[in-house]
């Protein structure tokens, strides 16, 4: 019998929903998120409180959640028009974020989670213009379809896939970036970066085993080369540890690697005696 407390890609949904609403009952929140604690529900708790290391990933999806923000709100002001989040999950940006009336955000996940998703805000008002579609995004046809509708109505459009390239193939993903590109309105995409050793640990120990039912697959050898050669560049990158730095969160970690890391900055410099200043990130990608 499988005793992992995550059964599939899906359960991560909730998981991040629980951690969002961690982080909104803490006095010193980052951002305040009402909803997320309703959308977790008791499964959502119950993942969380079964996860190993989960301080750690805790402050990974706030720090995220605030880059993201910040990425959204400059979309905004760079006059796109639409929000188009793949793979949205449990996410209640349109609820809790401060947006215009007429900003247009859809929402695409399976069926299963949006049904979901519908029955528990069916009594909450979102501040935009939200709408769901329903679909298998890892299904290109479905994908291709998905786009053809949105752009009869979109013009600049800001495409988030936030946590769900990490569980596609390199060859997946390959195709996702060839039809986006190829999609007149795109003008934004952001995607999470991950160094070959976060890829590795999440392989490994306590966090492989909790995860073995939701691998990490995105894997290519020259992360920014491969979407370099598949019609994208980088805008912006924001580190993890960065935004840790400009929120005052430090990276939960023992002692005796901030002593470790302390100790290394007097003898070969900050950037390379700190092992978590590059590990993760959030890319906000253009065309190129």
């Amino acid at each position: 019998m499988d005793g992992a407390p995550i059964k599939d890609v899906s359960d991560t949904a909730f998981w991040v929903a629980q951690l969002r609403a961690e982080e909104s009952e803490r006095p010193d929140a980052l951002f305040h998120d009402p909803l997320a604690g309703r959308l977790a529900g008791e499964h959502g708790r119950k993942i969380a409180a079964a996860m190993p290391m989960s301080r750690w990933v805790g402050w990974s999806v706030s720090m995220r959640t605030c880059i993201i923000d910040e990425y959204i709100h400059f979309a905004i002001r760079a006059g796109v028009d639409t929000i188009l989040n793949l793979g949205a999950g449990l996410d209640a940006r349109p609820y809790r974020m401060d947006l215009p009336a007429a900003l247009q955000w859809i929402e695409a996940d399976y069926p299963q989670i949006l049904d979901y998703k519908e029955r528990v805000l069916a009594a909450e008002q979102p501040r935009c213009r939200l709408s769901r579609m329903r679909a298998d995004l890892g299904e290109r046809a479905q994908r291709q379809e998905l786009l053809a509708a949105i752009g009869l109505h979109a013009t600049k459009t800001l495409i988030l896939t936030e946590g769900v390239l990490p569980y596609l193939s390199v060859e997946e993903v390959a195709a996702l970036a060839h039809d986006l590109r190829a999609w007149e309105p795109a003008r934004y995409w952001v995607v999470d970066y991950f160094h070959p050793a976060v890829m590795r640990f999440r392989r490994r120990g306590r966090m492989g085993r909790a995860l073995r039912n939701a691998a990490f697959r995105f894997a290519p050898p020259d992360w920014f080369g491969f979407f370099e050669r598949h019609g994208w560049k980088p805008r912006e990158i924001r580190y993890l540890a960065e935004q840790s730095r400009l929120a005052a969160r430090p990276v939960p970690m023992p002692p005796w690697v901030k002593v470790a890391i302390a100790v290394g900055r007097l003898f070969v410099g900050a950037e390379r005696a700190d092992p978590f200043r590059k590990l993760m990130g959030y890319v906000l990608l253009e065309p190129s």
